[in-house]
């Protein structure tokens, strides 16, 4: 069997190199990934409640309570 050239372990390690890169690119995309889920599923919840505040009425102020706006 033949030896490998120099070239050719420097190609292979060049691969190598990139691949940890790669993996640990995907590490921190599927990190990101998961933490805009849980934000996205809590911010779905938050809009299911405000639509249901908004059905059932609860949602308005009592205008006594209210503040006037600024340009009053």
């Amino acid at each position: 069997m033949a030896l490998a050239d120099p070239d050719h372990n420097q190609r292979i390690d060049a691969l190598e190199t990139r691949i940890a890169f790669q993996d640990q690119t995907i590490e921190e995309l599927n990190a990101a990934l998961t933490e805009q889920w849980k934000t996205i599923d809590l911010l779905s919840k938050k809009l299911a409640m405000l639509e249901e505040q908004v059905r059932s009425g609860s949602y308005i102020a009592d205008p006594s309570t209210e503040r006037p706006p600024p340009h009053y």
